[in-house]
């Protein structure tokens, strides 16, 4: 027998059958602070309790397949009316009169229900008091209500059997006041079908410069729906001995007994991720603490190689179902990578085009000519790369321009940095520069943000469409964070050389040919990558702006709708 649906959740029901979905079949709920501002009404009126009145009376029927909690319920003429609360304004009728939302008509129909089922007495009315503009409506129960009761049950189980989530309101309205716009992205599905409509219209005006892609929001004004900005903390713990642990509704970061540190205290609502390094510990107080706050808990080796997370939440199954059913299409894949790579690609040749520039007019680099044949060759291939038949052939091409990329790196840096600074080509495990050690962990701190997105969204972190399983990392978050290499770490790593930032002997620990960061040297990257993030950057194609941070999120979100028929604006960012 199927679970009851609870009867909030055939309001979401009547507002928007996607919302229906997301709520009670994928289980995705955000509380804003309309939520929590009609919590908070319903237990001021627990505390305003009058003489002769039932409030907050949980009732359930198996007939119907009904939960719920009933507001008020009281005795008016020797009749029961159920009594439901709103914070907000009553809808009106054409002549002015105030009268009740359909939502939350239905949703005191199904009160009745429940209250005459266990009453035994027959409900004629129900009545809705709306606080915003302080008027009582009355709701007639009568046969058409139950009629509606019936079939919005019906329409409810018929969406808990699909796999597909409903497409998007017409009603653009309804997204503005909804809590899962964040999660649903509407605004962003409707662009993404203008989008496959004229797919014309995103393509750079020529490969051989950084023309951004032309802006189609600019026919329809997109509603940013999505937060621009993250303002939890991301906790990096990287004193060695350190332990986090919780006290209170607080985070507590406890230093080594012989340390002169104190302890610091963090509240849980201000922090999305707890990052610990080397021998960094968590408590499981603290651990169990950070699940019920949907906090994610990530742990880097000292040398800055990503160990792995641990998250709370597993993602629904639905979503689980539509990435394996999209991601072993090979077809599918092949057509994800392409826009991958090319967006990579795309973001390196701008870099190395915008440095020349720069270069040329602060005249510190004496000699652009290797610069200037990497920017060639990364020009050559991006025909042939865009045609490419399989993912053999793609990674071939995409290991080229690697190639011409990190050849100009050494001429990203200028001559004032100091040569100990220039970097020969890019070496990763280990790496053989300061340069390269600089890389490479802020690969490290970005790979743990887009598998922390990963796990956000619910997606499966395993299956990806480019990158093949080879080690511990997984495959789906090797493939997003391509996109933000040169944003995040190359671009950030070079300026702060360029600005001689680092200390050649106190942030580099040198063991052979093996060069990594000292103590000290992790902290200031980890500062830099962090600051970076928080950046404010306007997406060419979308036509909104938000940090560096969220845009990790908001592209992961875009990937999931390239299987959902709402696709079409994955991977369309670029550097400018």
């Amino acid at each position: 027998m199927p679970q009851p649906l609870a009867i909030h959740s055939l309001h979401a029901l009547a507002y928007c059958e996607r919302l229906f979905y997301l709520e009670n079949v994928e289980f995705l709920r955000v509380a804003d602070e309309r939520v929590y501002a009609g919590r908070r009404l319903h237990v001021e009126l627990e505390r305003n309790e009058d003489d002769g009145d039932l409030l907050a009376l949980q009732l359930e029927s198996h007939d119907l397949g009904l939960m719920g909690k009933v507001d008020c319920l009281r005795r008016r003429d020797g009749k029961l009316i159920p009594y439901e609360h709103k914070r907000g304004r009553s809808a009106r009728s054409p002549t002015g009169q105030a009268e009740a939302w359909r939502s939350d008509r239905l949703q005191v129909y199904a009160y009745a229900a429940l209250v005459e089922e266990h009453s035994g007495q027959k409900i004629s009315e129900g009545r809705i008091r709306y606080h915003a503009d302080n008027v009582m409506v009355s709701v007639p129960i009568d046969e058409e209500a139950h009629h509606l009761l019936r079939e919005s049950i019906a329409r409810a189980r018929e969406l808990q059997a699909l796999v597909v989530r409903p497409p998007v309101t017409l009603n653009e309205k309804l997204c503005v006041k909804c809590s899962l716009a964040p999660v649903c992205l509407p605004e962003e599905a409707r662009l993404g079908a203008q989008t496959l409509e004229s797919p014309a219209r995103i393509v750079p005006n020529s490969a051989d410069d950084n023309s951004a892609p032309l802006n189609i929001a600019e026919s329809r004004k997109t509603i940013r729906l999505f937060p621009a900005d993250d303002d939890r903390q991301i906790l990096h713990v990287a004193t060695q001995g350190a332990r986090v642990g919780r006290k209170g509704n607080r985070l507590e970061i406890v230093p080594p007994v012989d340390s002169v540190e104190l302890p610091q205290l963090f509240p849980i609502n201000e922090v999305g991720q707890v990052v610990l390094h080397g021998f960094a510990q968590i408590s499981t107080q603290a651990l169990g603490f950070c699940a019920q706050h949907d906090v994610g808990i990530h742990w880097l080796t000292n040398g800055g190689r990503y160990l792995g997370a641990w998250a709370s939440g597993a993602g629904s199954v639905q979503r689980r179902i539509r990435q394996y059913k999209a991601l072993t299409d090979p077809g599918f894949c092949l057509k994800l990578a392409r826009q991958l790579v090319e967006a990579r690609v795309r973001t390196q040749l701008s870099f190395l085009l915008r440095s020349s520039r720069e270069s040329i007019r602060d005249q510190k680099v004496k000699d652009l000519s290797v610069r200037g044949e990497s920017i060639a060759a990364i020009r050559r291939l991006l025909g042939p790369m865009s045609r490419a038949r399989d993912l053999h052939s793609l990674r071939g091409y995409e290991g080229s321009v690697g190639a011409s990329y990190f050849r100009a790196l050494p001429s990203l840096i200028s001559d004032d940095a100091g040569m100990e600074m220039k970097p020969d080509g890019r070496s990763r495990r280990p790496p053989q520069d300061r340069t390269n050690a600089l890389l490479s962990f802020g690969y490290s701190l970005l790979l743990r943000d887009v598998l922390n997105a990963i796990l956000v969204v619910g997606l499966d972190p395993s299956l990806g469409f480019y990158h093949q399983p080879r080690s511990n990392a997984h495959p789906l978050a090797l493939d997003l964070m391509e996109m933000f290499r040169v944003m995040l770490v190359d671009l950030p790593v070079i300026a702060s050389i360029n600005r001689r930032q680092w200390e050649i002997d106190d942030d580099f620990t040198i063991a052979g040919r093996q060069v990594w960061l000292s103590d000290q040297g992790r902290k200031k990257l980890i500062s830099i990558y962090e600051r970076r993030k928080q950046d404010q950057w306007k997406h060419p194609v979308i036509g909104y702006s938000l940090s560096y941070s969220r845009l990790i999120e908001l592209e992961v979100r875009l990937l999931e709708k390239e299987w959902m028929n709402e696709g079409g604006l994955f991977a369309r960012l670029r550097l400018r």
